[in-house]
């Protein structure tokens, strides 16, 4: 029994091996767990591994410092103050028409022709008749000179006695009805030509011409159409072009009645065609209509252009921003602008967080005045550029993810 229990105290030799290899590895194991923080913490640092932020974004853009002196918006449409439908005053067929959509005419151009062939019979009948009118008046002017002469040598001849004044008598009743039908005659050449003139007047309303300089808009009717002043039937046609003279282009706005205190007649403009986005164009408030839409309740406001364009046209539409002061030179070019939000000042610098790839990179820029919520950009940015807003806890080339709106 004693042996048994002294072969029960004797140390197992596998244990120990066990407890020895397990101290051993332990410092191994220590190692790799700092190396792989180590690794970890760098990727972190490079963003491979760094948790996705959501960030709202903006883009650089550029802005007019208008924007910035703005008083009131309002959008309305260019129109053309001076305006046309051109007719004539007679009903005819059309055989000429001399101009096109687009085409540019002078005040007195002739835009069409219509069958002419009655009124010029008419004015040939005036010329021939004012002709003879004149021809009796010579006729008429000859005898009274003739008669003239012989009056006053039966007035000498009376007054010696050698005539009697029966004689004398008939002789100054000649004279005198030689001078009332020169009287006659000179009535009778005035209406011949006033005859002419009419004949005259409606061969000229049979070439239809331009009112005022300007433009050809619409081409209301062709050649072979009947054209009446009313256009009374469905086959004639009563304007044969519109015509608009660009000289006269205002923008027409509606602004709600609550608001036209902030307008006043000369108050400074800027104007946005949508047509043409790239440019602004300074106006003026030319007038305010002094009647209000009940429907709407607005009151209707002309805004004249100072700076005009030439591929402006009636019916585009536009947006107009009244003024508080009217603008310098360098206001009216664009600056490049970011949203006071996005920036971040970081040791004197001012940095924005540039999104590209899904990453932000931290970007430092060289800024210039406020204009309103944004801030000048001078340097380190594009037009177009997207930066992320409230940037504060961003890293340079973090994850981002872009928030849905």
């Amino acid at each position: 029994m004693p042996q048994e229990d002294l072969s029960k105290l004797k140390i197992d030799k596998s244990v120990k091996k066990s407890v020895t290899a397990g101290r051993r590895k332990k410092p191994f194991i220590i190692a790799a767990l700092v190396i792989l923080l180590i690794v970890c913490a760098v990727l972190y640092r490079l963003g491979v591994i760094a948790p996705t932020s959501t960030v709202d974004v903006t883009t650089v853009s550029l802005i007019y410092p208008a924007q910035s002196l703005s008083v009131l918006n309002a959008s309305g449409y260019i129109v053309a103050q001076r305006k046309a439908a051109v007719a004539s005053k007679m009903t005819g067929r059309l055989t000429a028409l001399m101009v096109e959509e687009g085409s540019q005419v002078q005040k007195g151009q002739i835009l069409a022709r219509m069958e002419n062939a009655d009124v010029t019979a008419v004015k040939g009948q005036g010329t021939a008749n004012l002709a003879n009118a004149r021809s009796m008046l010579k006729q008429t002017a000859v005898e009274r000179d003739n008669l003239a002469q012989e009056h006053d040598r039966y007035k000498r001849l009376i007054a010696g006695g050698n005539v009697s004044q029966s004689e004398y008598d008939l002789i100054n009743t000649r004279y005198l009805r030689s001078q009332e039908a020169v009287k006659g005659a000179q009535a009778a050449v005035e209406s011949a030509s006033a005859a002419l003139s009419g004949a005259e007047a409606n061969l000229d309303y049979t070439l239809i011409r331009a009112p005022f300089d300007g433009v050809v808009l619409t081409k209301n009717a062709d050649v072979g159409d009947i054209v009446t002043p009313l256009g009374a039937s469905s086959t004639s046609k009563a304007a044969v072009v519109t015509l608009a003279d660009m000289g006269s282009l205002h923008v027409e706005v509606d602004v709600s009645e609550t608001s036209i205190t902030l307008i006043k007649v000369g108050q400074p403009c800027n104007i946005q065609l949508d047509a043409l986005s790239d440019k602004r164009f300074r106006g003026v408030v030319h007038t305010v209509v002094p009647t209000v839409d009940r429907a709407k309740a607005t009151v209707l406001v002309k805004v004249r252009f100072i700076d005009k364009d030439k591929r402006m046209l009636p019916d585009m539409s536009a947006k107009v921003s009244f003024l508080s002061r009217e603008l310098t030179g360098e206001e009216l070019k664009p600056r490049l602008a970011v949203s006071q939000s996005a920036l971040l000042s970081v040791k004197e610098k001012n940095i924005v967080y540039l999104i590209s790839d899904n990453k932000v990179r931290e970007t430092t820029i060289s800024i210039g005045g406020k204009l309103g919520d944004m801030q000048e950009v001078t340097a380190g940015l594009k037009a177009g550029d997207r930066v992320a807003l409230k940037p504060k806890g961003l890293k340079d080339g973090a994850k981002i993810k872009v928030a849905e709106r």
